[in-house]
């Protein structure tokens, strides 16, 4: 399968293999996709596929953690991991002449980490500190207590960190079998974009990869359902954080470009509705912006805003005004091209990066089963029009609206807030 520079191969053991060559790269950016996430964690043991994450530099049969420190330091790139709620990825960036080097050094820790006990028991440590930095961090904190909140019920509603208490159980035999599950080949993909040629590329793969086994083990997933109301966690800090949701597109959902152009003139951009409105007209906000966060089967719209106490209620109100404007008045087509210029503009941008394109390629297989060009993008959002717009926005405020405070907020703006969304 080939369109322009994207090449796709499927390997015996069900790894697939995604490539995207950049001929006037003299870099390549790998990743090794495993297509589980945080949701998919037994509740008992929420946290340990970021675990893995930590532990997997830490040594293989063959390497020490210094050995493999040592080895990406002398290639002079960059190497890293992630956890999502439905992804996991190890990557790394070099020259293409250190290519067939990294790439021996990823399948190592991959298929190899040891997870010695002492190892786990240090890095335990350095886990949960980062657990109570998010907690020390309203702006952070605020979005697991929505995420909490409003897909309560559902393992998606879970910290990707885990908690105190399932993170201190998680131990090396846990690690290592949920690390062999985790490792099955119908859920790993490995992507990479650069000066790179496929079919040299895809038997490196084969003959390093090839130990993994494919089970056949479906991903089962109840889809979340989205709690609305007003969730209030009284905390003594100098500002009130406000998160205010909406239920919004899947990842798979043909709606999600329409999403994506409505946020920008929300509050997705320093010219957008609630910027101007909230901080630059009014003072009444350092830090106000609106996201779309979208997995498998759900997503939401959100709006944050971190406020003086007292002007709670006001900012609530504000937000809630906006929103309604874009369901009901008149979007200019000025507005609309700036938005749609918006998104594009940082969509090619980031075309001429190695890294950009590797993770695209990964993230439009997981979610969609294929290939997706900029092209195709680019006529998807130009096709939006204003009532495309106008819409989305009223679908999914008539749907129901969510709201998580964080603060010293009084009972008075507690109920004027619940009043504005509609709750009393």
């Amino acid at each position: 399968m080939e369109r322009g520079h994207f090449q796709k191969s499927t390997l015996a053991n069900g790894i697939r293999v995604l490539t995207e060559r950049m001929p006037g790269s003299r870099a390549v950016s790998v990743g090794i996709w495993v297509a589980t996430g945080s949701r998919d964690e037994p509740g008992e043991l929420s946290g340990i596929s970021h675990f893995i994450e930590h532990m997997i530099f830490k040594g293989t049969e063959e390497r020490s953690a210094l050995d493999i420190a040592k080895t990406f330091d002398r290639l002079g790139g960059f190497s890293n991991a992630f956890t999502s709620k439905e992804t996991t990825c190890f990557h790394a960036k070099v020259l293409d002449s250190h290519l067939d080097i990294v790439l021996e050094l990823l399948s190592d820790i991959f298929l190899n980490s040891v997870f010695d006990q002492m190892e786990v028991e240090r890095e335990r440590l350095v886990i949960l500190q980062e657990i109570s930095m998010v907690e020390d961090s309203p702006d952070e904190c605020i979005h697991e207590l929505f995420n909490e909140n409003f897909w309560k019920g559902n393992p998606i509603e879970r910290s990707i960190l885990g908690t105190p208490e399932t993170v201190s159980r998680i131990g090396s035999e846990d690690l290592r079998g949920h690390m062999r599950r985790f490792s099955d080949g119908e859920r790993v993909l490995i992507s990479a974009a650069g000066n790179i040629e496929h079919d040299k590329f895809c038997k490196e793969i084969e003959r390093l990869f090839s130990s993994a086994i494919s089970r056949k083990e479906p991903i089962k997933r109840v889809p979340p359902r989205a709690n609305f109301g007003c969730f209030v966690r009284q905390k003594d800090l100098e500002q009130s954080h406000c998160l205010l949701g909406l239920k919004g597109p899947s990842s798979r959902d043909g709606e999600r470009y329409k999403a994506l152009v409505m946020n920008v003139i929300l509050g997705g951009s320093m010219s957008s509705r609630l910027f101007q409105e909230i901080r630059e007209k009014r003072g009444l906000a350092y830090a106000v912006y609106s996201f779309v966060s979208t997995f498998q089967d759900a997503g939401t719209i959100g709006i944050y805003a971190g406020v003086s106490p007292e002007n709670t209620s006001k900012v609530v109100e504000l937000i809630m005004k906006e929103l309604e404007n874009l369901s009901r008045e008149t979007i200019s087509e000025a507005e609309l091209q700036a938005a749609k210029d918006n998104i594009k503009g940082g969509l090619l941008l980031s075309a001429d990066n190695t890294d950009s394109r590797m993770t695209r390629i990964a993230r439009n297989e997981i979610d969609l089963g294929r290939y997706i060009s900029y092209e195709d993008v680019v006529s998807e959002i130009d096709k939006i029009t204003i009532y495309d717009v106008k819409d989305t926005v009223k679908k999914y405020l008539d749907e129901g609206i969510a709201l998580t405070l964080l603060g010293p907020i009084k009972d008075r703006e507690i109920s004027y807030c619940k009043k504005i969304i509609g709750l009393t």
